[in-house]
C-alpha cells in the first residue's frame, strides 16, 4: 500500500502537532535558499524567536559573525544537498545575541524527481554539557600540569604490564631519566638486582590488585646507578566501568629523613650507652675506692711485718707472695679508676718514640719469641702531654691483647704520626696537633658484634680467668682523661688497630734530674709531729704504724671537724695528712680551714682519685693511694722543704 495516499489529514495533523510541541529541540524548515519556512516550540525555546518574527528571514542570522564571514551556512547547506545530510557542533547565537553550543543536523527534502525543495533543521543546545566537558578538560589539563609540575614527587604511570606510560618532572629530578629514555621500559629496572630476583616488582603490582594499594620503602636505583631510600605506593587505575587500565606509581626520596633518623637512634643509643657507662663508672670507682683503702691496710701491714720479723726464707717467701697479691690488687684497682676515668695522672711531655723504644726488653719478655714487635716513627716528634706510667700501662695492655688475639704467633706494629685535626673534623678532639700512636696486630680480628662491646668493661673474648675485660676499656678511660680519643679498627680475619690519638704537648721536654741528696728517704733523726686524718680505721692503723716506724709522733682522728679541734690546741703539730674522700669534710675542705688557722703548716692529701682540683698552695701536696712506706717517706721529706 502506497503511504502517502494512505495517509490521512488527521495523522497529519498529529505529525503538526507532534513537532510543533517539542521543546528540547528546535525543528523547523528551509527553503533551498535558507529561508526558514516552519517553526516549532523547541526552536522559539532554545533561539528566543517566536514565529512571526522569524519566518521568511534566513537561518544565516543564528551563526556567528565569524562563521557568516567565512561562509559556513552556505557550506551547510551545500554538504547538505550533496551528501543527503550534514551534522555538526558548534556556537550559534539566540535573538539577544547571547550564544550556545549547539548540535545540528540539517537534512535536505526532495521531491520524487530527486530535486532539493527545502531541507529539515534540527538543533540541539548542548551549552551544559560543553560547560561540563570544558570545566573536565580544565580539570583534566590543570591535574596534568600539576603532575607535570610536582618535582618532590615521582609521579607516573605504569601499563597492565608495568612498563612507563608517564613521567613527570619529579620522576625526571628523582630517577635520572628523560622522558623518552623511559618511557615503554619497564619499572623493574629502578630496583635492586636482589631485589629484581626477589620478584619484588611484580609482588607490588600483584599486592595492589588484591589489596588495592601497595607501600614499601626500600633502596632503588638512579640512572646513574646510584642508591637512593625510597618511599614507593601503588595503586591500581580503573575506569568508569572498573575495568584496569593500568597502575599509579608515587616515589618519595626520603633518604635524607633515614639518615637522619638513623643518626637519631644512633644519637640516642649513645647515650643511653653513655649512661650506662657513666653508672658503671660510678660504682666502679667506689668500689676502687674502698678496695685502695683495703689494699693501703694490706700492704702497709705487710711492710712494716716484713721489717719486723726475722730473715727466715719461708715467711719471707709468704710474704712476698701477699705482697705480690696486693700489688696485683692495686694494679686492678688502677685499671678500674682508669676505666671510671677517676685515676690520678700526672701529666708531663713525653717523648712517646723515646718512651716505646724503651718498652723494647718488656714487651719482648712479656710477648714472648713467636711475636715481633716493630716500631716506626718520625726522626722529629714533638712531645705529648701524657702519665708516662699510664702510658707505659696502656701499650703493654694492647701488646698483651694483640698477643692473645695471634696464638701462632703474629707481628705487632707500634707506629706514630703527628695530625692537625681542624673543626670541621667529625671526631670528638678539640681542633689541634695531635699524636696518632697506632698498635696493629695480624691476628684474627673481631666481628661486628665483638668491635661494638669491645671497650665495654668486664667485656672479653678470652676464657675464664685468663682477663678481667678491663684492659681496653682502662686503655680508653686513661686516653680520654688525657684529652684523646681511642679509636678501634678491625675485620674479621684482617687483624686489628687501635690507635691512641693524644694532644701534644705546648711545652718542651727537660732533662731528668735525680733526686737530691737531701730529699732522699732517710731516718735522718728530726722527729715530726704528725697530724693523721682518714674516716677508714684500717688505714688508719696501717698509715700510723708505718709514721711511727719512720721515727715520727702521730696524732689520729677520723673526721675533719675532729682535726680542727686538735689543730686548734695546744699541741704542736709539725704536718697534716688527710684523706681526701671523707664526709662531712673532705681534704681539701680541711686543708683550706686549716690554711686560715695555721697558713704554714704544711698538707698532705692522700688519694686515688683524679677529681681532687689541683692545688695551687705551695703547702700542700698529693699523694696517691694505696702508697708503700717508701712514698710516704718520701713526701715528708717534700714537706719538710716548705719550712
Amino acid at each position: 500500500m502506497d503511504l502517502a495516499k494512505a495517509r490521512s489529514p488527521e495523522t497529519d495533523e498529529r505529525y503538526r502537532l507532534l513537532v510543533e510541541n517539542i521543546v528540547d529541540y528546535a525543528i523547523y524548515m528551509l527553503d533551498p535558499d535558507g529561508v526558514i519556512t516552519s517553526w516549532n516550540a523547541g526552536a522559539r525555546r532554545s533561539k528566543g524567536y517566536s514565529a512571526e518574527e522569524i519566518l521568511g528571514r534566513n537561518f544565516s542570522q543564528f551563526y556567528t559573525e565569524e562563521d557568516r564571514a567565512a561562509g559556513l551556512p552556505q557550506i551547510v547547506l551545500a554538504t547538505a544537498g550533496r551528501e543527503g545530510r550534514f551534522e555538526g557542533e558548534g556556537w550559534r547565537v539566540r535573538k539577544d545575541g547571547a550564544r550556545f553550543w549547539a548540535h545540528v543536523v540539517v537534512d535536505a527534502i526532495r521531491d520524487d524527481a530527486g530535486s532539493v525543495i527545502g531541507f529539515a533543521k534540527i538543533t540541539r543546545d548542548l551549552t551544559e554539557r560543553r560547560k561540563s566537558e570544558d570545566a573536565l578538560r580544565r580539570s583534566e589539563d590543570q591535574f596534568r600540569l600539576l603532575v607535570q609540575s610536582v618535582t618532590d614527587y615521582a609521579i607516573y604511570m605504569l601499563d597492565l604490564e608495568g612498563r612507563v606510560s608517564s613521567w613527570n618532572l619529579g620522576a625526571q629530578r628523582i630517577k635520572g631519566y628523560l622522558p623518552q629514555e623511559i618511557i615503554g621500559e619497564h619499572f623493574s629496572k629502578f630496583y635492586t638486582e636482589e631485589d629484581r630476583a626477589a620478584g619484588l616488582p611484580q609482588t607490588g603490582l600483584r599486592t595492589a590488585l588484591e589489596t588495592g594499594r601497595f607501600e614499601k620503602e626500600g633502596w632503588r636505583l638512579r640512572k646513574d646507578g646510584s642508591r637512593f631510600w625510597a618511599n614507593v605506593v601503588i595503586d591500581p587505575v580503573r575506569d568508569d566501568q572498573g575495568e584496569l587500565r593500568g597502575f599509579a606509581k608515587i616515589t618519595r626520596d626520603i633518604t635524607e629523613r633515614r639518615e637522619g633518623q638513623l643518626a637519631l637512634e644512633q644519637a640516642r643509643e649513645a647515650y643511653f650507652q653513655a649512661q650506662k657507662m657513666e653508672a658503671v663508672g660510678q660504682l666502679t670507682g667506689g668500689v676502687a675506692h674502698d678496695f685502695n683503702n683495703l689494699l693501703m691496710a694490706i700492704m702497709g701491714s705487710l711492710d712494716l711485718l716484713r721489717k719486723r720479723l726475722p730473715h727466715e726464707p719461708r715467711v719471707d717467701r709468704l710474704l712476698d707472695n701477699a705482697r705480690q697479691a696486693a700489688q696485683r690488687g692495686a694494679s686492678l684497682t688502677q685499671r678500674m679508676l682508669a676505666f671510671s676515668r677517676r685515676q690520678e695522672l700526672k701529666t708531663e711531655p713525653v717523648d712517646a718514640a723515646w718512651l716505646v723504644k724503651g718498652m723494647g726488653d718488656l714487651l719482648r719478655h712479656t710477648l714472648g719469641g713467636a711475636i715481633k714487635v716493630e716500631t716506626c716513627f718520625p726522626p722529629v716528634l714533638r712531645p705529648i702531654l701524657a702519665d708516662p706510667n699510664q702510658l707505659e700501662l696502656a701499650i703493654l695492655n694492647l701488646a698483651v691483647n694483640a698477643r692473645d688475639a695471634m696464638p701462632a704467633g703474629g707481628t705487632i706494629s707500634i707506629t706514630g704520626r703527628e695530625e692537625r685535626l681542624g673543626p670541621s673534623t667529625s671526631r670528638r678532639l678539640v681542633p689541634g696537633l695531635y699524636l696518632c700512636l697506632s698498635i696493629r696486630d695480624t691476628g684474627e680480628g673481631m666481628d661486628e658484634a665483638t668491635m661494638a662491646r669491645a671497650v665495654e668493661p668486664f667485656f672479653t673474648t678470652k676464657g675464664v680467668g685468663k682477663g678481667t675485660g678491663l684492659g681496653l676499656s682502662m686503655v680508653a678511660g686513661t686516653v680520654e682523661q688525657l684529652g684523646g680519643e681511642l679509636i678501634l679498627k678491625s675485620a674479621k680475619g684482617t687483624g686489628t688497630t687501635v690507635e691512641l690519638w693524644l694532644p701534644e704537648s705546648a711545652e718542651e721536654l727537660q732533662e731528668p734530674r735525680p733526686l737530691s741528696a737531701d730529699l732522699a728517704p732517710s731516718h735522718d733523726g728530726a722527729r715530726m709531729t704528725v697530724l693523721l686524718v682518714d674516716d677508714d680505721p684500717l688505714v688508719l692503723v696501717s698509715s700510723a704504724e708505718m709514721l711511727e716506724d719512720l721515727g715520727h709522733r702521730v696524732l689520729t682522728t677520723n673526721s675533719g671537724a675532729a682535726a680542727l679541734a686538735v689543730l686548734g690546741g695546744e699541741c704542736r703539730i709539725d704536718l697534716l695528712i688527710t684523706d681526701q674522700a671523707m664526709p662531712e669534710m673532705t681534704g681539701l675542705q680541711l686543708a683550706e680551714r686549716t690554711r686560715m688557722m695555721k697558713p704554714e703548716l704544711p698538707v698532705i692529701i692522700a688519694s686515688g682519685f683524679a677529681e681532687l682540683p689541683k692545688i695551687a698552695e705551695a703547702q700542700i701536696l698529693k699523694l696517691a693511694k694505696p702508697f708503700t712506706q717508701q712514698a710516704l717517706a718520701e713526701a715528708i721529706l717534700e714537706a719538710r722543704t716548705f719550712g
